[in-house]
């Protein structure tokens, strides 16, 4: 076939495939229409999933699996634009890794609010100033991140999606490795990056920001400041990149959270997790006759976790992670044998595994 025949082919699957999308649209604005009616949530992270399964159980290549969930991301994103207007805030500024996981979750039809604090996602969907947030939740190499914890304390927001982005940290600057006297990020991203600045910068004076962008903002305008951030945000901000890959661990996956004002609908046929925040009585055995109530219906704990209740001095509270759903029969079981024996049990969430 020639290359005239071949454009040619291509022109008229275009057409096809742009026919298509309109028709699939007025669908999805349909169903916009019938939520809207029901007061059903927009974004429903199950039925997603589920038709990314379905195209790739039909997927046949050359594109990949992975191509194709992007290509369909952004389809997706598209038709829930046509449905309604949703904003999603994210720890900002513009560039951080929190917004490449919310991209990640909505694709780039929605409308995008960078908040300068975590407290300031959970604010801003708590006030529906926007419809669902985005958060840092912990890291393979610095676990929790505390902020995020604290929040859900007092909160009634409810975790909704998990998402997982590999992280690859950068030294960003306009100085040299020996003009740089100060190295600027969040916590967990110095700590990601602790052993490479103990070796090539054990001078330097290690300062904390509220993301990774704004200290890459920072040392957009002063060669002595250098960030650790993403290759996204040194585009951005037109600041070089000094060095690559730095933090420890190749594998360095950070796990983010979406959360709303309401729970997620479960989707039939998918596994989730679910989180939940207990304190108990102060008293011997209490914490192992605990989780013996999860053991005996054989329910999965995939993490646990204590932090202060900064309510009252040596006082606990527990983040629990388990397989399973709200909803399901054991868990409900667990959950309701819980609240007999518990100071207090909060549900933060059930959510795809």
């Amino acid at each position: 076939m020639s290359l005239d025949k071949c454009r040619s082919e291509i022109d008229n699957l275009d057409k096809s495939i742009l026919e298509l999308l309109n028709k699939r649209a007025q669908y999805a604005a349909r169903i916009g229409q019938i939520k809207a009616e029901g007061n059903a949530p927009v974004f429903v992270p199950g039925r997603e999933e589920s038709v990314f399964r379905k195209l790739e159980a039909n997927n046949t290549g050359p594109l990949s699996n992975e191509a194709i969930r992007y290509i369909y991301r952004e389809i997706i994103s598209a038709s829930i634009a046509t449905e309604k207007k949703l904003t999603i805030a994210f720890l900002g500024p513009e560039g951080t890794y929190t917004q490449q996981a919310a991209w990640r979750a909505f694709g780039s039809s929605v409308c995008y609010r960078p908040m300068p604090s975590i407290e300031d996602v959970f604010t801003a969907v708590a006030r529906s100033e926007a419809d669902y947030g985005v958060i840092p939740s912990e890291n393979t190499s610095e676990g929790s991140v505390i902020n995020t914890l604290d929040m859900f304390i007092d909160s009634d927001l409810k975790i909704i999606s998990q998402i997982y982005l590999d992280i690859s940290h950068n030294l960003i600057g306009h100085g040299s490795l020996k003009d740089i006297k100060y190295v600027k990020s969040k916590d967990q991203a110095i700590g990601q990056c602790r052993n490479w600045l103990r070796r090539h910068l054990p001078e330097a004076e290690y300062i904390h920001t509220n993301s990774t962008t704004a200290a890459v903002k920072e040392a957009a305008n002063d060669p002595s400041i250098a960030a650790i951030g993403s290759e996204a945000a040194a585009h951005l901000y037109g600041v070089p990149i000094i060095e690559s890959g730095i933090q420890d661990k190749k594998e360095n996956i950070t796990r983010f959270f979406t959360i709303s004002r309401e729970a997620a609908p479960i989707t039939p046929g998918m596994q989730y997790k679910t989180t939940i925040l207990i304190a108990i009585n102060n008293e011997p055995g209490t914490l192992v006759k605990t989780l013996e109530t999860f053991q005996k219906r054989s329910i999965n704990l995939t993490k646990i976790e204590s932090r202060p209740s900064r309510r009252r001095i040596w006082e606990y509270f527990f983040y629990i992670d388990f397989i399973g759903h709200h909803e399901d029969p054991e868990v409900k079981a667990t959950l309701k044998e819980l609240a007999e024996s518990c100071v207090m049990v909060k549900w933060l969430g059930s959510y795809l595994k």
